[in-house]
């Protein structure tokens, strides 16, 4: 998921009211992270009962969120996945609540990059050498224009676009096979104001 990007397809007023709850947030992180599940498994990984889980899915399926997997599953048992191709949160609506709804999802998309790097922090050790290193964490300060800004944005995102869409070229083989890795890939460009106060000395430090 974006802020802003070109590709993707943006969030109406009402998908972004949707989306803002906890529970759906949480569903769909763990179908990005782990794949297709049911919505007995994955009540099970949330504490939730079947009943809650499946009104929950049908929410994200309404706003494409989310969809079935065809050909998976017995019977009326379901298999969701997250919908192939991404999408942003584009810029702030003029609806109030739509407005409220952003925020929350901006607030939660921090949260969850901090997690997530702190995860890999901690399991980083322990992970096979190849994946340490292909990883990278990195930080960089420019003197750049908003325009020179935004093309590079863009062009960031046009590289993420062009390996999202051979990564969901290969779904769903590509999810039980132990070549491939659950990648994240952050990406944050924003000005920070030079006059700023300084954070305060401890002075006991």
């Amino acid at each position: 998921m974006d802020r802003k990007s070109h590709s993707a397809r943006t969030l109406d007023p009402g998908a972004l009211k949707s989306f803002a709850h906890p529970l759906r947030l949480r569903l769909y992180e763990l179908l990005e992270e782990r794949g297709p599940a049911t919505a007995t498994q994955l009540a099970g990984l949330v504490g939730e009962n079947t009943g809650a889980t499946s009104y929950h899915l049908r929410e994200l399926a309404r706003h494409r969120m989310i969809e079935i997997v065809p050909g998976m599953g017995r019977g009326k048992e379901k298999y969701w996945r997250v919908t192939l191709g991404g999408f942003s949160y584009g810029d702030a609506p003029p609806d109030p609540e739509a407005a409220r709804a952003l925020e929350f999802l901006l607030d939660d998309l921090v949260r969850q990059r901090g997690a997530e790097l702190s995860r890999w922090r901690e399991e980083e050790r322990d992970a096979p050498r190849e994946w340490v290193r292909a990883s990278g964490l990195g930080r960089r300060a420019l003197r750049l224009t908003p325009e020179e800004t935004a093309a590079m944005r863009d062009a960031v995102f046009a590289v993420l676009e062009d390996y999202r869409a051979l990564s969901d070229a290969r779904l769903p083989a590509s999810a039980a096979d132990p070549a491939f890795g659950h990648v994240v890939v952050h990406f944050d460009v924003f000005p920070v104001r030079a006059d700023r106060d300084p954070e305060p000395s401890d002075p006991d430090l």
